[in-house]
């Protein structure tokens, strides 16, 4: 038998708010976390804008040993689930065997990788840390949360690039849903906004190159010309709808339909037909239950490069008919950024807040409309709206696609 899954905790560390009521606030009144990178000295990168986390204090949520030995991405996701975890009041009202963690990392430490090979490379093999290994792989925070709030049930680490977190949500909901958990901490993080990843990714031709933080993320707009770096982490507490109730918890929305799919395509780009984000969207409506008189609210994928954002635009057309004419869509990464392994969590809490305080972000940076991008992206200003879903897409390369539905708590 299928079981209800709601969610009671969220939690958040983002280029616009480090907890998720900053997070939130940042989102509707168009806050644009982009801005120049100072992690590293960019004189000689063509990219110098990034959406950096600022003002992170990871000794809030963990000791400074455990501090010394982790990542920037394992805080960023350990900060985001112990915020969910005080948020949901859960902890000691469940059996430590039906408490999961499913948090993944598109990339996990590369700055560690970066840092260790620096050192092997100048001072040789006896100077690289003990703790090389487990700061760098990618299931590390999974793992370090697991232990810190002794969730002793279903335990992964998703990695499916841009649609990573996404997925660790869709797969901690059938995680309950089938009965495996009554709660599981779900979402991701990344942390890779340095010059090794930033190299890569513009000699890619992924990122936009413009310098003007005001210029630069601009989804859906005909001048976007590929993705801004972003960090974070985002995680969101899935619970079982009468394990919920029955302790009394505070329920902020309910998810109610999830499929991932494969392009089967291209290693980087999205199939031109927008075949399999298509098919997820549409699956995932069908499990939700929504119907033609449904009102919308669309979290799109919207990484501001070129493909990206007409290819999403033909699939939601394709899926919802005229329905995606009416719905209201938008790209918070106008403002946070890619966030890479962590956008899906993070885009995932701004649907259930959409929902919740029946108000969409805008897509900021809004100015020249694209022919081929022809729906309502809610562009620059958010907007109040009665809605009953809200649906969230995420792409990854490796022809991943993620799609997530969430309604309102009853």
């Amino acid at each position: 038998m299928s079981r209800r899954v709601v969610i009671t905790g969220m939690g958040a560390v983002t280029p616009v708010g480090n907890d998720v009521p900053s997070f939130w606030e940042g989102l509707v009144s168009g806050k644009n976390g982009i801005d120049f990178i100072t992690r590293y000295d960019t004189t000689d990168y063509k990219v110098k804008v990034a959406a950096e986390v600022k003002d992170f204090h990871p000794e809030k949520y963990m000791e400074k040993p455990l501090i010394r030995k982790t990542d920037l991405f394992c805080q960023f996701a350990m900060a985001a689930a112990a915020q969910a975890m005080e948020d949901s009041g859960i902890a000691g009202k469940i059996e430590p065997e039906r408490l999961g963690v499913y948090v993944g990392s598109g990339i996990g430490g590369m700055s560690t990788f970066i840092e260790e090979c620096t050192k092997l490379n100048a001072r040789g093999p006896k100077h690289i840390s003990p703790f090389f290994i487990p700061k760098l792989i990618s299931n590390i925070a999974s793992g370090n949360i697991a232990i810190a709030h002794q969730a002793k049930g279903p335990s992964m680490s998703i990695v499916t690039a841009c649609s990573t977190s996404a997925n660790a949500v869709g797969e901690a909901y059938r995680a309950i849903q089938y009965g495996s958990a009554d709660a599981m901490i779900a979402g991701g993080a990344e942390a890779v906004i340095n010059g090794l990843a930033m190299a890569g990714f513009t000699n890619l031709t992924a990122l936009c190159e413009s310098n003007d933080p005001q210029n630069a993320s601009m989804p859906f707009d005909k001048r976007r010309s590929g993705f801004v770096m972003g960090e974070g982490g985002a995680i969101l507490l899935l619970e079982e709808y009468e394990h919920a109730v029955s302790r009394g918890a505070k329920i902020y929305g309910e998810i109610c339909g999830y499929a991932n799919t494969n392009d089967a395509y291209h290693m980087t780009a999205p199939h031109p037909e927008g075949e399999g984000v298509t098919e997820a969207i549409r699956l995932a409506v069908k499990e939700a239950g929504i119907t033609p008189e449904s009102k919308l609210y669309i979290n799109a994928h919207g990484t501001s490069t070129s493909l990206n954002d007409k290819t999403e635009t033909m699939a939601f057309k394709k899926a919802l008919g005229e329905q995606a004419r009416t719905a209201l869509i938008s790209s918070t990464k106008s403002m946070t950024g890619h966030m890479l392994g962590a956008t899906g969590a993070a885009e995932a809490i701004a649907c259930v807040l959409a929902l919740r305080n029946g108000i969409v972000p805008p897509t900021i940076g809004y100015k020249e409309p694209d022919p081929e991008c022809d729906l309502d992206y809610v562009p620059n200003t958010a907007r109040k709206a009665d809605l009953d879903f809200a649906i969230s897409t995420n792409l990854g390369f490796g022809g991943h696609n993620a799609c997530l539905v969430f309604r309102r708590a009853d």
